[in-house]
């Protein structure tokens, strides 16, 4: 197939394509509008093959995505070009509403004008695959429940109910027009090339640099955690195999709470590096509660379940395989870590954390 993959040069995105151009034959066309987040740099394995071409363009721009599926003719949709970022949806909605709903939205007509004017074989086979999170669910009550497939929405911040807001467009185009569409709902993502404001990379590198480790209120906030390898599987594993109109969640069934999370981290710093900051005794002393950011989910936890039994997969990483490749990852790219922390990240850190 050739794929049509928005915010290719996301984290999200970028490992999905080096997996695309790695592991199969099909070719990709990367839409991104390399904002903050997005970083060409994540491509540098891949983005030599003659199975890659790369557009730089907005989703919300309507002509700019006539003209790509146009030119391209795309087998395949897959739309992950989001804002992701839930401290920056409090700080700024705006550009959460104007990506995630309205960029949802005109990719879904520039797709819906391409492939109700295709061949009817073209018009068979084609998929429009929407990539979302768990937490349009909001908010699991006790340590006991998993979000389902059928979990009713009830999301707590601007991205989440942003999010929410692009699945029900999805399933409205599926629905009202008979868009072929695919929706996953997936958990926390970390590993290599995750952009720093995250909680995972932002510890790890706050640690070696010897500033406070930031944790959110008591840090008993529980997420479950996915490699974003494995990710990168599952979803193109849905968007061969997967049944049109279904929704699959995707999860790493790694429960973990923030501050253990934190405290791991510190742990394998200990382990894995040679010398720590000279004003640093262990790396868990850099660990410093700060106050709970609003509406703040206590815990989400994904059942898995269906894309298990109806498509044969499951992740390979556990959280401390994972996490012990994600650690060294990050020690040994120092080049890549110095290319995303621009003036304007720190700016906005140093502004949001304060002197974290």
């Amino acid at each position: 197939m050739k794929i049509l993959i928005t915010g290719g040069a996301g984290f999200i995105g970028s490992a999905v394509i080096r997996h695309l151009l790695r592991d199969t034959d099909h070719s990709v066309v990367n839409v991104d509008a390399l904002t903050y987040a997005g970083n060409l740099a994540s491509l540098g394995e891949v983005s030599g093959d003659a199975r890659y071409a790369f557009e730089h363009e907005d989703i919300c721009n309507a002509e700019a995505m006539a003209r790509v599926f146009a030119t391209h003719r795309p087998d395949a949709v897959m739309h992950l070009a989001a804002e992701s970022h839930v401290d920056r949806s409090i700080h700024g909605p705006a550009d959460f509403l104007a990506t995630n709903l309205v960029g949802t939205g005109v990719l879904l007509e520039a797709a819906r004008a391409y492939w109700e004017g295709a061949d009817e074989s073209c018009r068979k086979s084609f998929r429009f695959h929407h990539v979302s999170t768990d937490e349009v669910y909001g908010d699991l009550e006790g340590p006991e429940g998993l979000f389902t497939e059928s979990t009713p929405y009830a999301p707590s911040s601007p991205y989440s109910a942003t999010k929410a807001g692009s699945d029900h467009l999805v399933r409205a185009w599926h629905r009202t027009f008979g868009l072929p569409v695919l929706v996953t709902n997936c958990s926390n993502n970390y590993g290599p090339y995750h952009f720093p404001e995250k909680l995972i990379p932002l510890m790890i590198l706050n640690a070696r640099a010897g500033k406070p480790l930031p944790v959110y209120g008591d840090g008993q906030q529980v997420r479950d955690w996915l490699y974003v390898e494995d990710h990168a599987r599952a979803l193109v594993r849905v968007l061969e195999a997967g049944r049109v109109g279904e929704t699959y969640n995707i999860g790493g069934h790694n429960e973990c709470t923030n501050l253990a999370v934190v405290e791991t981290i510190c742990d394998l710093l200990e382990e894995l590096t040679y010398e720590r900051p000279e004003s640093v005794a262990r790396y868990r002393d850099l660990i410093t509660y700060v106050q709970d950011r609003p509406g703040h989910d206590l815990r989400y936890a994904i059942d898995a379940g269906k894309i298990e039994q109806e498509l044969g997969w499951r992740p390979v990483e556990t959280f401390e395989s994972g996490l012990r490749k994600t650690v060294q990852w990050y020690l040994d790219n120092d080049d890549w870590v110095e290319g995303v922390t621009s003036g304007a990240y720190r700016e906005w850190t140093a502004r949001h954390y304060g002197d974290a």
